[in-house]
């Protein structure tokens, strides 16, 4: 089964994309742009007080466009956070994910911020997951 610490490998590292709470979501939104996420851990004197991504913008937004990119973060980040471990599986990264409706999970390693992972890089490893086993039950049925 694949971890939560393979995944972060696999995506070349653990970058740590992050935003201050009073910092302005034009800000945040041409950063997350620029780095080509879709969310940023909101971090308040080194702890973590929320998750601020595409989907909390398309909400807060709708119908305060003229406001909207000037209003600061803590205006629109969901304050309830869930996040994984490095040794958690992609399958246990899957139910909370469905179970809490949310797209971006942190991955805190004692109590650290040590990256993040999208519901994209969990379906990614649970596609690659399904070929391994497709390709072992292959060659067990050819014999090899």
């Amino acid at each position: 089964m694949i971890t939560v610490k393979e995944m972060l490998a696999g995506k070349g590292g653990s970058t740590v994309h992050s935003v201050e709470p009073n910092a302005r979501v034009g800000d945040a939104l041409r950063f997350m742009a620029e780095k080509n996420i879709g969310a940023l851990i909101v971090i308040d004197k080194g702890n973590i007080v929320g998750i601020f991504s595409e989907r909390d913008f398309a909400r807060s937004a709708a119908g305060a466009e003229e406001k909207c990119t000037t209003a600061p973060v803590r205006a629109m980040m969901t304050a309830q956070v869930y996040y994984v471990m490095p040794g958690d599986t992609i399958d246990q990264c899957m139910a909370l994910m469905t179970n809490k409706r949310v797209r971006h999970l942190p991955v805190l390693d004692n109590n650290v911020p040590i990256g993040m992972i999208s519901i994209g890089d969990v379906v990614n490893a649970m596609i690659s997951e399904q070929k391994k086993t497709i390709d072992q039950l292959e060659r067990y049925i050819r014999g090899e």
